[in-house]
């Protein structure tokens, strides 16, 4: 797909002398989340960062390249949120929650509004042109799934599920039990109804005891 020259830019250089690299990604992904990849210029990031465009381009190359760092930044932090939860002694209902819980506060972070999971709401729409951004969405995926497989196969080493139940199995129910609340939550459902539905998953996964 041919980018515009501003979206390609020069190749990166040396870093401006005065600027907050960790402010001005933050405010970069900010913006991303909000209209999207395809949606958002370089002007436009440039606007929300304060940074010109050629400061931009020396700062992170160009906008095919922030965006990939801003994916990455925003992977790196969801995935831990869900190690986090999933870790510890909790019983596995409660861990789950908890995991649950914490995706929620991030599609929730929004100054007034939901805007859901960065990669559901950005990512997904590039993956059939931009085999860069595939990567990263299928790699992210790969990890949720096993992030939750290694508690369920926990789950069933302390008794907590059958040795009948399928780890795998219930990895990807738990999985798109979360992408399933973050589209919601892009679509402007509550969070409450979105709590109750994650808690309804959870009541079924841990009825698998046989």
């Amino acid at each position: 797909m041919a980018r515009k020259s501003t979206e390609t830019g020069p190749a990166r250089r040396g870093r401006p002398p005065a600027y907050d690299a960790q402010i001005a990604l933050k405010k970069a992904t900010e913006t991303f989340w909000k209209t999207g990849y395809s949606g958002t210029s370089l002007d436009k990031v440039a606007a929300a960062t304060g940074m010109s465009p050629p400061s931009l381009y020396a700062a992170f190359g160009n906008k095919h390249a922030l965006y990939l760092e801003a994916l990455a930044r925003y992977w790196e932090t969801s995935l831990a949120a869900t190690r986090e939860a999933l870790a510890g002694d909790h019983p596995l209902d409660e861990a789950l929650m908890r995991a649950y819980d914490a995706a929620l506060s991030i599609y929730f972070s929004g100054k007034g509004h939901a805007r859901g999971c960065f990669v559901i709401g950005t990512a997904v729409t590039e993956v059939a042109e931009d085999a860069a951004i595939r990567s990263s969405v299928a790699a992210g995926l790969r990890t949720i799934d096993a992030d939750f497989e290694a508690r369920f196969r926990l789950a069933q080493e302390k008794g907590e599920l059958g040795r009948g139940a399928d780890p795998a199995a219930l990895a990807v129910l738990a999985s798109a039990t979360m992408h399933t609340i973050a589209i919601r939550a892009r679509a402007g459902a509550r969070r409450a109804e979105l709590r109750a539905i994650a808690r309804k998953a959870v009541d079924v996964i841990c009825c698998c005891t046989n």
